[in-house]
């Protein structure tokens, strides 16, 4: 399954950004791909800069790597509502309340990217385990349809949105 096989009607609003940023690759390799580049990438950073702010009240990379996780597990229990045929409407999150009651920036890198890396093969085990039926399946999340396999695509192309953040702002 690629970003190209999407049908129209899998995904729409602003998760189309994420979608386009997870690339063309195969959903399940591209899970497994983009955790060891992400952890990578994250490793390179020089230490000093986990803490910087560009700017008065923005995030810092350890909040923004508490944000990738926390968003992906939000992310992954829509996936697996919708995938179990739930159709309750989801709604989306605040995402600012949610960094706004961490201790992330008390955490070490290890610690964040030990989390991340858990996380991330949690959910490729669920996406291992669905059929191609469960992967079709839409649900409605912050009032915009999205399918299981969309989501799949949104959490990979959600991280590689951070990484060019960190890319753009902070190194």
């Amino acid at each position: 399954m690629k970003t190209v096989e999407l049908l129209d009607n899998e995904y729409s609003g602003h998760f189309g950004t994420y979608i386009k940023e997870a690339g063309d690759g195969i959903l399940i390799e591209e899970l497994e791909i983009s955790l060891h580049e992400f952890i990578r990438f994250v490793q390179d950073i020089p230490m000093d800069k986990f803490d910087y702010r560009y700017a008065e009240g923005k995030w810092t990379i350890k909040d923004i790597i508490q944000h990738v996780i926390d968003t992906e597990r939000i992310f992954a229990y829509r996936a697996l509502r919708f995938s179990r045929n739930d159709k309750t409407p989801l709604p989306s999150f605040e995402e600012s309340e949610y960094a706004d009651n961490t201790d992330s920036n008390k955490r070490s890198i290890q610690d964040l990217l030990t989390e991340f890396s858990a996380v991330r093969h949690s959910n490729l085990l669920f996406y291992k385990s669905l059929s191609d039926e469960q992967l079709k399946r839409i649900g409605t999340a912050s009032g915009n349809p999205i399918s299981v396999r969309a989501l799949g695509f949104v959490i990979i192309g959600h991280a590689k949105h951070h990484q060019k953040v960190f890319r753009e702002r902070y190194l």
